[in-house]
């Protein structure tokens, strides 16, 4: 059970490339300066930015300045978005550490996602692993909408299954699972990674978690208790999706973080330098964080207790 649990866990800071695509522009000074602090807060890794068409998410154009500038640390990981064989051409330019494949579970996001069915998806997919072996980079499989669909709700197992043998078919054995809008509950995640685990037992999942409903945290631990050891998570709550109405961004890393520090597990990020990073994240949003850590604090923070009564509600 995860309350013996010894081994460290991999926290993968998303936001600057999936939380900052939902926010206005900021400059290529203002990127490299976030990434520069968040790859000394002790994050395994961080996906930088993608190469996803200019016109299509503008937030990301400046992706070979950001790339380009960046201080990279030793011991973190580096990674890009490649979405099709256009990206891939681009991104082959950028030295990345690793490429994250974009590819949607279910048709009717594919179809608004990215203007192609499943099954043409993966096979453009094959042209982007193709270009990354060539030039000697990792790859990892994401897997959006696995764990819900706005379109379609429940997801069912066989299809995530199509997804990971089309994947591990090309010789990935890096696979996210993604609760795209956050609909997902410990249950479902528990089972459907469960399963995955044990039916694909060289292959290093990993869960992209969205906490629209607040059950991010409770799916990490349902996750580690499934076997996933590795978790995407965004500076202060950073993201959202475009295709579910009202939907908050992805699993704060402060929360996730202070939530394993808690539990004594481990996952070599500092807190309180990370929550520093929060402070500046906010100011260049211009808009309140959906981090609970960042607005109330750790939860071993003690006050001065005041020195008149207070009126005490329940």
């Amino acid at each position: 059970m995860i309350w013996d649990f010894d081994r460290s866990i991999k926290v993968k800071e998303v936001g600057p490339r999936d939380g900052l695509q939902m926010e206005a522009i900021l400059t290529p000074e203002e990127k490299v300066k976030l990434i520069n602090a968040l790859s000394k807060t002790g994050v395994h890794s961080i996906q930088v930015t993608s190469v996803v068409h200019p016109k299509a998410v503008p937030q990301m154009a400046d992706a070979e300045t950001v790339m380009k500038n960046i201080e990279r640390q030793s011991g973190v990981s580096y990674s890009v978005l490649v979405p099709n064989e256009r990206g891939a051409e681009r991104a082959a330019m950028m030295q990345a550490d690793e490429w994250e494949l974009m590819h949607s579970v279910t048709e009717s996001h594919s179809l608004a996602n990215a203007n192609k069915s499943v099954d043409e998806s993966l096979k453009e997919l094959e042209k982007v692993v193709k270009i990354a072996h060539e030039h000697n980079v990792t790859v990892q499989g994401a897997m959006a909408t696995a764990l819900g669909c706005p379109f379609e709700g429940k997801v069912p197992y066989e299809k995530v299954l199509y997804t990971v043998e089309g994947y591990y078919s090309m010789g990935i054995r890096k696979i996210s699972v993604a609760d795209t809008i956050g609909v997902a509950d410990p249950k479902l995640v528990y089972t459907m990674m469960k399963k995955l685990v044990s039916q694909f037992s060289d292959v290093e999942f990993s869960l992209h978690l969205h906490n629209t409903r607040g059950m991010a945290l409770a799916n990490v631990l349902a996750g580690i208790n499934a076997g996933v050891f590795s978790f995407d998570s965004s500076i202060g709550g950073l993201g959202g999706c475009p295709y579910a109405p009202g939907a908050t961004g992805n699993l704060p890393t402060e929360d996730l973080v202070h939530m394993l520090d808690l539990m004594n597990i481990k996952s070599g990020v500092d807190l309180t330098q990370l929550l520093g990073v929060t402070k500046d994240v906010e100011k260049i949003v211009a808009h309140q964080l959906e981090s609970s850590i960042h607005r109330a604090g750790p939860s071993y923070q003690v006050h001065s207790a005041p020195k008149v009564q207070q009126k005490i509600s329940r």
